[in-house]
């Protein structure tokens, strides 16, 4: 049984890995063409940047040993020491898991960095990220899914990353897009609306070995994560596309889309927990908050969220977390205690809402601060690139 899982995992980390390139194309498709190859890079450099640093400092970071229930130490600096071919308590190879939990660490930057692709400028983003991911990533991942974590201790229940991915990269995304402010010109045209369904259909195959892989062995869990991930990403792509067409008496291709990811986002914290009619009200309700958002509320906020990251990945993320304290059933895992709709009282519901604003809090708090800091020695946007070589030629 260990090979079966060990194997399982190791299929699943392509999968998740698969993601990133996914994301490009979806995101690069979204945008118009003058800044596609740009949006293409800017998602795809993170299977490079984020891997060397999840193994120069990651994986310590957010796994070995604890200060305060926040971060972890050094002491597996390059992952010196660690055995990659011990067993772990969950019955899989510390290498196997250590490259899965990489896979995590490459999509969630790569997920907010398109955001402000367009009016970012380059340089900005790629020292942002690596300063993000050792004092913002690695720290949620130690609070969430290390045992000692603050977030662990206090209840939190993310099943694949709905708080540690999705949450904080959403959260992240409207911050950065917020500082940078709107562009001068905003060309609504898409780029390729086939590179959005190739996107599309690359993450929908890879959401599998991302939320079915967090079972991390073969059993009943994963297989429930697989069905309620296809529930929750229909319904909510079909809600999406109702709605469109109540709001715009047409459908759209990139709305169809939008409506799909929302969906493997909202169930990505509990799709191993609830029922399968849970994920059809969680994809459902998921596809309603973010398509009211960014048609009715994005447009008047001083945001230019280039492809909606907050909208879609940031509130359904929110709502997501939210909702396994609602529809998490003991019946379904052992692992978690029942939601309020199964007679379990408020006890999760609360929690779950406590942690969600807790790491709202972290990531908002620790993005401002690390945003202010780098302004003072980089530009953020394209905009102050050019201010500043005006004022240079003016002197």
């Amino acid at each position: 049984m260990l090979q079966v899982n060990t194997l399982f995992i190791m299929i699943a980390s392509i999968l998740v890995l698969l993601m990133t390139p996914g994301l490009a194309f979806f995101y690069g498709g979204l945008v118009n063409r003058r800044h596609a190859n740009n949006m293409l890079l800017t998602v795809f450099m993170m299977c490079g940047l984020a891997v060397i640093f999840w193994i120069v400092v990651g994986y310590s970071l957010s796994f070995s040993g604890n200060h305060w229930g926040i971060v972890g130490n050094l002491r597996n600096f390059l992952m010196i020491n660690v055995p990659i071919d011990a067993v772990t308590k969950t019955g899989i190879p510390v290498g196997d898991y250590t490259m899965f939990m990489m896979m995590f660490a490459i999509i969630t930057p790569a997920i907010f960095c398109g955001s402000v692709v367009g009016h970012g400028r380059f340089n900005f983003l790629v020292i942002f990220t690596i300063c993000w991911s050792i004092l913002v990533y690695y720290p949620l991942v130690h609070m969430v899914w290390a045992p000692q974590g603050l977030l662990a201790k206090l209840g939190a229940v993310d099943f694949a990353g709905g708080l540690v991915v999705h949450v904080n990269s959403g959260i992240t995304a409207l911050i950065l897009s917020a500082w940078v402010g709107r562009r001068k010109e905003i060309n609504a045209h898409h780029n390729n609306l086939s590179w959005v369904l190739i996107g599309t259909a690359l993450l929908w195959i890879g959401w599998y070995g991302f939320n079915a892989g967090s079972a991390l062995a073969v059993n009943d869990t994963a297989i429930q994560a697989m069905l309620t991930t296809t529930i929750s990403c229909s319904t909510a792509m079909v809600t999406w596309m109702m709605l469109d067409r109540h709001h715009f008496n047409h459908v759209t291709l990139a709305s169809a889309c939008n409506g799909a990811i929302t969906g493997l986002v909202a169930i990505t914290p509990s799709a191993g927990y609830v029922t399968l009619g849970g994920s059809i009200i969680i994809g459902m309700i998921g596809a309603i908050i973010s398509q009211s958002f960014i048609v009715n509320i994005k447009p008047h906020l001083p945001i230019d969220d280039v492809v909606d990251a907050f909208g879609c990945h940031g509130l359904s993320g929110i709502w997501g977390g939210i909702a396994t304290g609602i529809f998490a059933s003991h019946q379904i895992s052992k692992q978690v205690p029942n939601g309020l709709l199964f007679g379990g009282g408020f006890h999760l519901f609360i929690s779950q809402i406590f942690v969600t604003l807790l790491t709202i809090i972290f990531v908002a708090v620790m993005d401002i601060v690390l945003i202010k800091i780098l302004t003072i020695v980089l530009p953020v946007s394209v905009d102050n690139k050019r201010l500043v070589a005006v004022r240079s030629k003016n002197i």
